[in-house]
C-alpha cells in the first residue's frame, strides 16, 4: 500500500482528490491538509511514501514544502499537482526535488499512475506541461513592469530605479509589487529571477 499525504488549500478539489485515488487499491490516503506549513508534521506522523502538494498554498507553497521534504523526509516523494503549467514552476518544482508535475485537470488514473511511478523511483512530469516548459510562455509584463524589473536586476533602491526611469518612488513601487504578483514570486529578487529564466528579461 502506497501511503499518501495530499495538501491542497481548495477543501472541495483536496476532498474530491482524494475521494477518487481512495477507490484505487494500492493508494491509501492517510492525511489531507490545507496548508503547505503543515505537511512536513503529516508526513512524518503517518510515515508517508508520496506527498501530492499543491503549489499555491498559505503557510508555505508546495515549491518550498518540496525542497523541505528533500531534507525532513528524503524517503517521501513529492509530485506536484497544480492549475499552474508555467515554465518556470516545472524547473523550480525538479529543482527542489519533486519527481513528479502535473496539471490538476489530469485524469485520476493518469494521478494514480503518477503516483505509482514516483513511488518505484521514477520522474512523472505531464507531457503537456513539459513541452510549455521548454517554450518560454506568454509574457504577462507589461513594457513598464520589465523596465522596472530590469532596473532593480543590479540592487538599485525604488529611489535610483525612480530617478533613473523618471517615475515617481510611489509609481516604481506599484510596478514592482505588480511584477512580483504575476510572476508568483516572494519578492523582487525572486521576481527577477523568474523573469529571468522565462526569458522575459
Amino acid at each position: 500500500m502506497i501511503r499518501v499525504v495530499l495538501a491542497d488549500d481548495e477543501r472541495l478539489v483536496r476532498g474530491a482528490i482524494a475521494a477518487l485515488l481512495g477507490l484505487e487499491e494500492d493508494l491509501e490516503i492517510v492525511a489531507e491538509v490545507g496548508r503547505g506549513d503543515q505537511v512536513p508534521a503529516a508526513v512524518t506522523a503517518h510515515q508517508a511514501d508520496i506527498a501530492v502538494l499543491d503549489i499555491e498554498m498559505p503557510g508555505a507553497n508546495g515549491l518550498d514544502v518540496a525542497a523541505e521534504l528533500r531534507t525532513a523526509a528524503p524517503g517521501c516523494g513529492v509530485l506536484i499537482l497544480t492549475s499552474f503549467g508555467r515554465p518556470g514552476y516545472l524547473r523550480r518544482a525538479l529543482s527542489a526535488g519533486a519527481r513528479g508535475f502535473l496539471a490538476k485537470d489530469a485524469p485520476v488514473d493518469q494521478l494514480a499512475g503518477a503516483i505509482r511511478t514516483v513511488h518505484s523511483g521514477g520522474r512523472y512530469i505531464d507531457s503537456e506541461l513539459a513541452a510549455t516548459a521548454m517554450i518560454a510562455g506568454e509574457n504577462p509584463l507589461t513594457q513598464r513592469e520589465t523596465d522596472v524589473l530590469r532596473a532593480a536586476a543590479d540592487g538599485s533602491s525604488a529611489a535610483g530605479i525612480a530617478r533613473l526611469l523618471h517615475l515617481s518612488e510611489g509609481t516604481v513601487r506599484n510596478y514592482l509589487s505588480s511584477a512580483i504578483t504575476k510572476t508568483g514570486a516572494d519578492n523582487r529578487i525572486s521576481a527577477i529571477r523568474t523573469a529571468e529564466e522565462m526569458g522575459w528579461l
